[in-house]
Parts: C-alpha cells; structure tokens; sequence
C-alpha cells in the first residue's frame, strides 16, 4: 500500500458529528472509532470527564447521555449523535461559569472528594441518578455509588454528600 493509499483510507473512515454538549451544538470532524471521552477530551477541550480504566470499570469518565449516566470510554462518539450529552463541566453556573452546583458544594462540605479524580464521574453518577430518583434512600444511593471507584474517600462521605444534596433539594421543593 502507497502513502497515498494510505491517506485515501484514512479519510474515508472520517466522519463528521454533530454533538449538543452541554446545551451546546459543536460539529466535530473524527474517525467512527474514536470514544466519547476522547472526542470531549481532545476535539472539544472538555477535560472534566477522565480517562481511568478505559474497559468501562472505574467510572472517571462517566457523563450524562439524554440524561442517563454513561461510560464514555465505551461509547463511540458517533453513537452519541443526536443525544443530549452533559459533562461535568455542565454542573458549574453564573456568569463566569465558577459558581458550584449544589451537588458539587455538598461533596465540599462532607469531605467527599480527596485527589480528585474520580470526582467528576461520582458527580455526574450523582446527578443522573438524583434526577431519576429524587426520594432515594442512603441503601439506594450507596448501591449506586460502588458502581465507581475511588481509592481515597472510602465511599461513606460520597455517600453522605449526596443524600444531603438530595434532602436540600427536597426541602426546597417543599417534599
């Protein structure tokens, strides 16, 4: 095979996306293969989502698809056209984007973040499981919660952080 084959092949396995990120349309030129993590990672600089086990075990790098947690390490890029894709980044609000989500000052205040790096996923595992299951208990949100690692916290303060996020979101909906 020529370089001039070889550049023929490598173009026709390019694929042009058109991904809505964090309510936000980006087109995206990338080969089928590539994952969601690293088409957010590398083409959008979308960095809060990590690459860990990459075989779909640690959690890092979980973000939300049409509202439901996701591996993105085991998810094509191609197969989230036409979804609605949130990352982590998508939890900070204000003006400037530096105001914490309430999910986010909860895992302050209970201490339930240590290196950081399994932080984004357990957030985003957070947020989609809060939106489907506001009334969960601390037994329901621990069960979800050992679906991702982390190596630092233990999971009892995550656990704890979350279930405080969801009774202060029910208290300000009046339940």
């Amino acid at each position: 095979m020529t370089s001039t084959d070889m550049t023929s092949t490598d173009q026709r396995d390019l694929h042009l996306l058109t991904l809505d990120v964090n309510g936000e349309r980006h087109e995206v030129i990338t080969e089928a293969r590539r994952t969601l993590v690293d088409v957010l990672r590398h083409d959008l600089r979308l960095t809060g989502a990590h690459v860990g086990c990459e075989h779909g075990v640690c959690g890092a790098c979980t973000v939300l698809v049409d509202d439901r947690p996701v591996r993105a390490c085991l998810m094509f890029a191609a197969q989230a056209e036409g979804a609605e894709i949130r990352t982590v980044e998508s939890l900070s609000g204000g003006v400037d984007g530096r105001e914490l989500s309430d999910l986010q000052r909860a895992f302050g205040k209970h201490h339930a973040l240590q290196c950081g790096f399994c932080t984004p996923g357990f957030l985003m595992l957070a947020e989609g499981f809060l939106a489907e299951r506001p009334e969960a208990t601390k037994e329901e949100i621990r069960e979800v919660v050992a679906a991702n690692l982390c190596r630092c916290t233990g999971y009892q303060t995550i656990v704890e952080a979350i279930d405080g996020c969801a009774t202060a979101r029910r208290r300000e909906k009046g339940n």
